[in-house]
């Protein structure tokens, strides 16, 4: 049906009832358009796309001098991402003078007391107010919309006042890629009229749906690791405001009603009692507002305040207060719920709209408490930094400097300070190299750097005992999100905390993700050595690889000039190259961060030399990615990020029922990510694919992908998911008191109730007495289940050095570990267990993880390399690319998708 037919459809359906008005009584400037006016539909009819939410703005910020537009960045796809500036005409005019003087407000160091209290006097309160970073809730940007409309056309005093005591930023969506694919969904699947039913196909999103962005990530969880261009680009207009007030809204299943602020505990602990008490003023007013229009809503349930990395979160630490607005979604135009009431798009819209309206008023009365907080929040977390016990973080630049730098950069660009040293230096009795990062903590950032850095944020101790409660009784337990988000750990690189700061010769830097690398020309060179282990070198090779060079790597550690260089290592010899090699590798090195050393011999001074058996050609692989149900479309966007964005090279997206029936002999490298159900290819794709790889293929399965293997019926790889192991049970203790059973009597008895079994006719069992309630607690819990699932912890594993995989790869990495995925380690004649997690008592690095889970865990497989013919399957029990912040884990990954076809051909060679 034409979009045409269906907006005229919709609107015929609502002719006959009286105007909708979103705010009764409200008067509204004649010459400020409509919606209808620019768009041909009134606000709610139907679901904005992106291009008419820019052209509506557009058409207000010329009929307006309240409203101008800015552009702050662009989505993978290319599509604008805009805010627009709501505030009286005065204020307008006044943009570059505020933005400066909030800047001076944020650094109490440059601004004494007295100057800050003139800056109060003088300055609006600015807040921000963020729609749509999920692309398939899709009320809040048509709200966007009506409430930048009613700013600038309502004609009541009321208005002009907020108006004067406010700078309102409004991004109408966070997240364009992800809308208009909702929409497109939506519009594709819309009928003669809107169908209220909740199974209609109008609301049911085929994969990977709306939510995600062009990479499918959950840019609502990003803040941390700020992989995302739609996320960085926000964090950077946000550090050049500093907004009082932060509102991150969003819609969640159609049978709620409306959520906001004060959050549910866990409060993160970084957090200050100001912060925590504002929370009240925005949700009594409003309450207030809802109350009079009749709608109903909730608080302190649901969504918390633990993990820095939403939207809402990570704004509280440079010192605003963040807030999340849920509101029942129709995902369509009309929705019916459980109760068979109706809801309509437009009643969405109006709520969202209204918070809106309610939460600039609320900034409006509060602005000069707001902006006193802010200058209090960043004088006293200097205090803090100059007082507490850690005076500075370091990040020695050793082992992986790419990732080293790479988390330099990443913290400058979440407004953290950050100097680098520019000679070695010692603090204590620790010696560091010169390029090594120093973090202070006396700064006005100094919470957000414990946030990242610490390497735990404990959660509320009544929070958590309340959970083992819940758990005890099988009930849902209340932890939102992960636990555990140490950027140190995640990034598998060294973080030290010291107690006095450092003595030497330091630069205030702000450091690049991937800095240039350099050359070591040498006269005469035969071969250019590039030692593996970082990312940079990671880089390198796929560079290379797409540039069709001719790239060898060791299996073994070599010593050349003096200088050692770890399994893995790149050597690209001048013989078996192009012409231009060194040009080339220079081109490279400048691109990818990675430094080249140049050798004029093939003599090593210890380890293989390059024509040995352990050095092996690494071949230009052609990766095939599962897409398409029933992968998680998360994991399979993680996943490709990571191999297309952070490592340059492309992957091939095939649909996974594909699987089936394609001819895989054109792919060296299929990935499974991560699963929530069977692959489905049955029994005779499962056997193509044990095919492919005994042919010499690399499969490489991550979480769910990996239970899936080892299922018997697909007989993929040799290990077994486990259930839950249950502590042996001990021989009860007789109640205080009663005359002990001896002898063959307490046997007869333990074998009686021990062998007790429902009577055939009857369905009877025999009576069994419980002492304790702990025998009690034991006997209610199923005689098999898997692993209660836990909730995003970090960690550790110990690598097996001998293994080609671990090459270049430090002892130990950190894994997020998600989910109750536990597997037994595979058989030595099976394959090798790569890395392993660590014992019970050294396992948990960062986080909150079940006691049984944490024994259980211990020394049970992180990666498992099974040898298949002349191919391998590498398994992943946890996944390496979790939201792309795992990038101690990158190493791991790309020695799997590309030395694994480098010795499969290796071998295959051999054989000849």
């Amino acid at each position: 049906m034409r979009i045409a037919a269906l907006l005229a459809a919709v609107v015929s359906l609502y002719a006959a009832e009286p105007k909708f008005e979103f705010w009764p009584g409200a008067q509204y400037d004649p010459k400020v358009p409509t919606f209808r006016q620019v768009l041909g539909y009134d606000a709610g009819e139907r679901i904005s796309p992106y291009t008419d939410i820019l052209r509506y703005l557009d058409a207000l910020a010329k009929a307006s001098p309240r409203l101008k537009v800015f552009e702050y960045g662009k989505s993978w796809e290319g599509r604008k991402l805009v805010y627009a500036a709501v505030a009286s005409e005065a204020n307008i005019a006044r943009l570059k003078e505020f933005q400066s003087s909030m800047q001076r407000l944020a650094d109490p160091r440059k601004t004494p007391p007295a100057e800050a209290q003139k800056l109060i006097a003088s300055l609006p309160a600015i807040v921000w107010l963020a729609y749509g970073v999920h692309g398939n809730e899709v009320s809040s940007p048509d709200a966007a919309l009506l409430t930048a409309y009613h700013l600038i056309a309502s004609r009541d005093k009321a208005t002009a006042d907020i108006l004067a005591n406010t700078l309102v930023i409004l991004i109408p969506s966070q997240n364009p890629d992800g809308r208009d694919r909702f929409v497109n969904h939506f519009e594709q699947n819309a009928g003669l009229e809107p169908d209220a039913s909740p199974v209609a196909a109008e609301h049911i999103e085929p994969w990977p749906g709306g939510r995600g962005n062009h990479y499918l990530f959950d840019l609502n969880r990003d803040w941390v690791p700020l992989t995302q261009p739609e996320i960085r680009s926000q964090v950077k207009a946000l550090l050049q405001w500093f907004p009082l007030v932060y509102v991150d809204l969003h819609e969640m299943g159609s049978n709620s009603t409306y959520y906001f602020a004060p959050e549910a505990v866990p409060y993160n602990p970084h957090l200050t009692k100001d912060q925590k008490d504002s929370l009240e003023w925005f949700g009594r007013n409003n309450a207030k507002w809802f109350d009079k229009f009749g709608f109903d809503y909730f608080t302190r349930e649901v969504f918390d305040a633990f993990y820095p990395g939403y939207g809402a979160s990570w704004p509280c630490y440079y010192g605003g207060v963040a807030m999340t607005y849920e509101q029942a979604s129709s995902r369509g135009l009309k929705m019916r719920r459980l109760d068979d009431s109706e809801f309509h798009f437009r009643d969405t819209v109006r709520q969202h709209f209204t918070a809106s309206i309610s939460t600039i008023e609320t900034t409006s009365h509060y602005r000069s408490e707001l902006l006193k907080r802010f200058y209090d929040y960043r004088k006293s977390a200097i205090d803090e930094g100059g007082r507490e016990a850690v005076k500075e973080y370091i990040l020695p630049r050793k082992g992986d400097t790419a990732t080293v730098d790479k988390l330099a950069a990443l913290l400058s660009e979440h407004g953290i300070e950050v100097k680098r040293a520019a000679t070695a230096f010692r603090n204590g009795t620790s010696e560091f190299p010169a390029g090594s990062y120093i973090v202070p903590m006396a700064q006005p950032a100094k919470r957000l750097v414990r946030v990242l850095l610490d390497p735990d944020v404990p959660m509320e101790a009544g929070f958590l005992k309340e959970q083992e409660r819940l758990r005890k009784k099988k009930l849902p337990d209340e932890i939102y999100d992960v636990t555990a988000w140490s950027l140190p750990l995640s990034f598998n690189v060294e973080c030290v905390g010291v107690a006095e700061p450092s003595p030497g010769s330091f630069e205030s830097v702000r450091p690049e993700r991937i800095p240039a690398g350099r050359i070591n020309a040498k006269q005469n060179a035969i071969a250019y050595i590039a030692a593996w282990g970082t990312q940079a070198a990671g880089r390198l090779l796929t560079g290379a690889l797409r540039k069709n060079l001719n790239v060898l790597s060791t299996d073994k550690p070599f010593v050349n000039n003096g200088k050692r260089y770890p399994a893995g290592s790149l050597v690209f010899k001048v013989t078996g190259n192009q012409a231009g090699l060194a040009a080339t590798l220079e081109q490279l090195t400048e691109e990818t961060g990675a430094d080249l050393d140049a050798t004029d011999s093939g003599w090593m001074d210890e380890g293989v030399n390059f024509g040995s058996r352990r050095v092996v050609r690494l071949r230009k692989p052609a990766i095939a990615l599962a897409w398409d149900r029933p992968t998680s479309s998360s994991a399979a966007g993680w996943t490709r990020f990571v191999i297309e964005r952070q490592f340059g090279y492309p992957v091939t997206a095939v649909r996974s029922q594909m699987l089936a029936t394609a001819d895989l002999s054109k792919f060296h490298v299929i990935v499974l990510p991560d699963t929530y159900g069977d692959y489905g290819l049955g029994a005779a794709g499962a056997r193509r694919l044990k095919d492919w790889v005994a042919s010499g293929g690399t499969l490489v399965a991550i979480g769910g992908a990996v239970s899936w293997l080892a299922q018997p019926s697909v007989g993929l790889l040799a290990v077994s998911q486990e259930n839950a192991a249950r502590p042996k049970a001990e021989p009860a203790k007789p109640p205080e008191g009663a005359k002990p059973i001896e002898g063959d009597k307490a046997a007869e008895a333990s074998k009686t109730a021990e062998a007790a079994k429902p009577d055939a006719a009857s369905g009877r069992v025999a009576g069994k007495l419980f002492a304790t309630e702990e025998e009690y607690l034991k006997a209610v819990q199923a005689a098999t289940e898997l692993p209660d699932s836990v909730v995003g912890a970090i960690a550790r594993a110990k690598l097996d050095p001998d293994n080609w995989v671990t090459a270049g790869i430090a002892d130990t990495v950190t894994a997020l570990v998600s989910g109750r995925s536990i597997f037994t380690p595979i058989k030595l004649d099976k394959g090798v267990n790569a890395a392993v997690f660590a014992g019970p008592n050294d396992l948990l690095a960062s986080g909150y993880m079940w006691e049984e889970n944490r024994k259980q865990f211990a020394y049970k497989p992180l990666v498992i390399v099974q040898k298949e013919g002349r191919g391998n399957i590498i398994a992943f029990t946890a996944d390496p690319n979790y939201r792309a912040m795992m990038d101690g884990m990158n190493l791991l990954l790309l020695n799997a998708v590309f030395r694994g076809p480098g010795r499969a051909q290796s071998e295959a060679e051999a054989e000849e």
